[in-house]
């Protein structure tokens, strides 16, 4: 025979307790802003590489037959990559292997025949340095080359964060549901 009779263990028992969990709006709030701040990084990321592509594609601009990719219409980052990998090597033979810095900014100047003009001292007059300059042009165009593969880029990396901001707000908003206000 048990030492308590039924109705005293009863008694002792403790009651049920019962939570009631409800959602809490930090949450809610902080899911939704993810989720909206997501799906705006990918629409601005989208808008992005299609400015660029636009911008690319009104230049009307194809590689040469040299290039790495030949005869391809320069609109995406690798196209991009090609120009500006050609540009570089055709300026480097138009130089000598020589980059701006390493050039003297002022040459001798010569005639049509190729001889030094002279001043009135006998001294070579001295002019601008044409394959110095012509970096100039050179690092201008490979630097908006350079610019676009870098758009295209934050624009991939604005479509990636927005996903994963998007899916993180979701979760947050499923999950929610677990969360006991104080």
């Amino acid at each position: 025979m048990s030492i308590l009779n039924a109705p005293e263990a009863e008694a002792r028992t403790a009651p049920a307790v019962e939570l009631q969990l409800r959602p809490n709006k930090l949450f809610t709030f902080v899911a939704i802003f993810a989720m909206v701040i997501g799906f705006g990084a990918i629409l601005g990321g989208i808008a992005g590489a299609t400015y660029t592509y636009r911008s690319a594609a009104v230049e009307n601009i194809t590689t040469p037959d040299d290039a790495v990719f030949p005869e391809v219409p320069v609109r995406g980052p690798i196209s991009m990559w090609a120009q500006s990998d050609i540009i570089t090597f055709h300026q480097l033979e138009r130089t000598e292997g020589l980059r701006y810095a390493e050039m003297d900014r002022e040459v001798p100047m010569v005639d049509e025949a190729g001889e030094p003009v002279l001043d009135e001292a006998g001294e070579p007059v001295m002019g601008p340095n044409q394959n110095r300059l012509s970096w100039l042009d050179a690092t201008t165009l490979t630097t908006v080359l350079g610019m676009g593969i870098m758009a295209y880029a934050l624009s991939a990396f604005a479509v990636v964060v927005g996903i994963t901001l998007a899916l993180l707000g979701f979760i947050v908003l499923k999950l929610r549901k677990d969360t006991v206000a104080f």
